[in-house]
């Protein structure tokens, strides 16, 4: 089946006729979109693929007490400019996250006042990516000895003054902007510079990130303007993956919160520098299945709970290795979009770095304005996959239902009470229990535990090749964790899975393990949904040789969201898909072009020789909603065309604009002979100024269609 994506089209009446003489045509601004239109999802579902603008508001120097402007180019990178964020709109993001680092540009006696040209300078870049049309982040970034804190467990009264008062201030400055800018209140919260600032946090870390979080949230709601409805990113500490500390993330009950997740994932192949290159030559099936693990961990912790997430940070960095880091995004991007996660790539500019190749992040030469090549292919497999239709966005957003053996005594082979905690040194494994792939192949092995879920780790005779898997399931009701063959397969390798000798269990956290138990392989992966669709034949034999308009329209109850497609069978079954909301007036109305015959393009419409179609509502908040009619523009001899001076099958403002700009300069804007005719509307004959008025007044609904052609204007 394929699917492709329906524009709806808006032809809004004019309040009143505009006298041609005065007619002005300006184009809308990015920031009209009314505030609070877009829910959450809708939010990240637009943001698609982000670009982050790494190393350069984000800079800072601990040598020093202030920064001034100067700590844009500190850490080498050039100034931003319009251009550059332009660049990256034309690559196919649709997203700029700009971090910034405050710290060093407030004033601590002063209310941690913030530098007004440094909150300028912030501005104006957010300005360059609003000219570009895209949606922006903006954060909190490298604030180290604040959030970023060796004491961070018992500094939330210190902390808290500190970022309240800076996200006051962004707040109040931001406060008119539209949706399409987001915030997000931190970045890697975490214990920095402790043995555990990237694993296994105290709670009442935890409880100071959550906190702060929820306070920052209070000050941009309670700030007025857009902020009501801006979407509000939120990290856990150290905005890890890791489903053990993702778990520990308290979501504040708001409609515009999302979880903001970092992911360079699966380590050992983005970044981790102390493997050997040809760690990196092969994006490997263990290193798919280690990254599936861990999307779908993502996945189970907030998509089936209905949380919008943001990967808000992601790459592979540049080892040589560009076949492989092309089929890593593939896998990536793939996965994420069917979850409904828009991914943000990190760019630091550096395409190569010697002395850490695990940093090599440059994607953007930003001096040149052109991209790396063997960087530049892997953002293009990225948008290659974002524009494949095969794939919808969210489609697999909430995971599969799936039915486990139960434990039993019989199948268990290892049981006690088993107390881990990552905090202590050598504390955060299980005993081992005996196993061989035999025992494994066909099945899945599962770990009864309370706390945070566990993951299982395998070792040869030699207690060597250690391989972990982190669960592809998990029953929280019941604390069971289950880890498939199959991800232990790809995990420790196709062709040596006869060294498989012992596994334990492992925490990043605190866990208490009471049994690993053997089972059968699990079935009834994925419950069918109920079928509710709603479906509608559409005739279309009368349908002439020449390209015309299908318009369907429904009608339920106002602002409920509609989802479904205009399907037909042409050599496979293809489904043009809607999205949207139900109007004011309680109608919502799709067109679809109707190609004509020999036409070459018809990526967003029906062939020709196609004479009948379906129109089917998938999901609708009104469960009553149904469509009510569908007509084609065109048929009845042509007198229907009168008005559509651009052949688009529309009377409508952009036919009067076009017949004015005709008027004005033929050469540059002209007419087909089609559009000749049709634009051709009162008397006198040939093409006026009183032509563009009437099509104005059937625009305003003053005069019909039917009614052309006019006498007079």
């Amino acid at each position: 089946m394929t699917k492709r994506k329906i524009t709806r089209f808006f032809c809004g009446a004019a309040a009143a006729v505009c006298l041609a003489s005065s007619l002005q045509f300006t184009p809308a601004g990015f920031g009209a979109d009314a505030a609070g239109d877009l829910t959450a999802f809708e939010i990240t579902e637009a943001m698609q693929l982000g670009w982050n603008l790494g190393n350069t508001l984000d800079s800072y120097n601990k040598n020093l007490q202030t920064m001034d402007l100067t700590a844009e180019t500190s850490w080498g990178n050039p100034l931003t400019t319009q251009e550059m964020i332009d660049a990256v709109k034309a690559k196919g993001f649709s997203t700029v996250r700009v971090p910034v680092t405050w710290y060093q540009h407030v004033d601590k006696d002063n209310g941690y006042k913030i530098n007004e040209k440094w909150l300028a300078r912030v501005k104006e870049i957010v300005d360059y990516c609003y000219n570009a049309d895209m949606y922006v982040i903006l954060n909190m970034h490298h604030e180290e000895g604040w959030q970023n804190s060796a004491t961070l467990g018992s500094d939330y009264n210190r902390i808290k003054p500190f970022v309240t008062s800076v996200w006051s201030q962004i707040s109040e400055t931001f406060k008119d902007y539209d949706q399409h800018l987001v915030f997000e209140t931190m970045n890697e919260p975490r214990a920095i510079e402790t043995d555990h600032e990237w694993w296994g946090p105290t709670q009442e870390e935890c409880d100071v990130i959550n906190n702060l979080n929820a306070d920052i949230l209070g000050v941009i709601r309670k700030s007025g303007g857009n902020n009501g409805s801006r979407l509000v990113m939120m990290p856990g500490y150290c905005a890890s993956s890791d489903t053990s500390m993702m778990s520990k993330i308290v979501v504040p009950d708001d409609d515009y919160v999302a979880v903001s997740v970092h992911a360079y994932s699966p380590y050992g192949f983005t970044m981790d520098s102390t493997k050997p290159a040809s760690a990196h030559e092969t994006f490997t099936d263990a290193y798919r299945a280690e990254l599936a693990s861990i999307l779908d961990g993502i996945r189970k912790t907030f998509g089936d709970k209905d949380i919008p997430v943001v990967l808000g940070e992601f790459s592979a960095a540049n080892f040589g290795n560009t076949d492989a880091r092309v089929e890593w995004a593939e896998a990536y991007i793939s996965t994420t979009k069917a979850y409904g996660i828009p991914c943000v790539l990190w760019d630091n500019n550096a395409y190569q770095n010697p002395s850490n190749p695990g940093e090599a992040h440059g994607y953007l030469n930003r001096r040149e304005l052109t991209w790396y090549d063997g960087s530049s292919q892997v953002i293009d497999k990225m948008v290659e996959v974002l524009s494949d239709s095969s794939i919808g966005w969210g489609s697999e957003r909430k995971s599969p239902v799936i039915t486990h053996d139960e434990i039993t005594a019989e199948n268990t082979i290892l049981s006690g009470e088993f107390a881990l905690d990552a905090s202590v040194d050598g504390g955060n494994c299980s005993p081992n229990a005996m196993i061989k792939w035999s025992n494994i192949e066909g099945g899945e092995i599962a770990v009864k535990f309370t706390g945070d879920a566990p993951v299982i780790a395998f070792m040869d005779s030699d207690w060597k090749n250690w391989t972990e898997v982190k669960p592809y399931d998990i029953d929280n009701t019941n604390g069971i964790a289950y880890y498939s063959a199959s991800q232990i397969k790809a995990a420790w390798g196709e062709d040596k899975l006869d060294t498989i000798n012992a596994v334990c269990t492992r925490t990043n956290s605190k866990t208490t393990v009471t049994a690993i138990a053997l089972l059968g392989e699990a079935s009834g992966e994925v419950d069918p949904p109920e079928d509710n669709t709603k479906k509608y034949d559409l005739d279309l034999s009368k349908r002439s040789d020449s390209a015309q308009m299908l318009i369907v329209t429904f009608e339920g109850a106002p602002g409920s969201v509609i989802q479904g497609c205009i399907g037909y069978m042409g050599e496979e079954w293809t489904n043009i898909e809607f999205d949207d909301k139900i109007s004011s007036n309680g109608k919502y109305s799709v067109e679809v072009f109707l190609y004509g015959k020999g036409a070459s393009n018809t990526l967003n419409g029906i062939p020709a020789g196609i004479t009948s179609a379906q129109a089917q509502i998938w999901w609708c908040d009104d469960a009553d909603a149904k469509m009510t009619e569908y007509n084609i523009l065109g048929l009845g001899g042509g007198r229907i065309d009168y008005g559509d001076a651009n052949d688009d099958g529309v009377v409508d403002i952009a036919d009067a604009t076009l017949v004015l700009q005709h008027i004005g300069n033929g050469d540059k804007y002209k007419l087909s002979e089609t559009g000749i005719r049709n634009a051709d509307v009162c008397a006198p004959a040939g093409i006026t100024a009183a032509d563009s008025l009437v099509i104005q007044k059937v625009d305003a609904k003053l005069i019909s269609v039917e009614q052309l052609p006019v006498e007079s204007a």
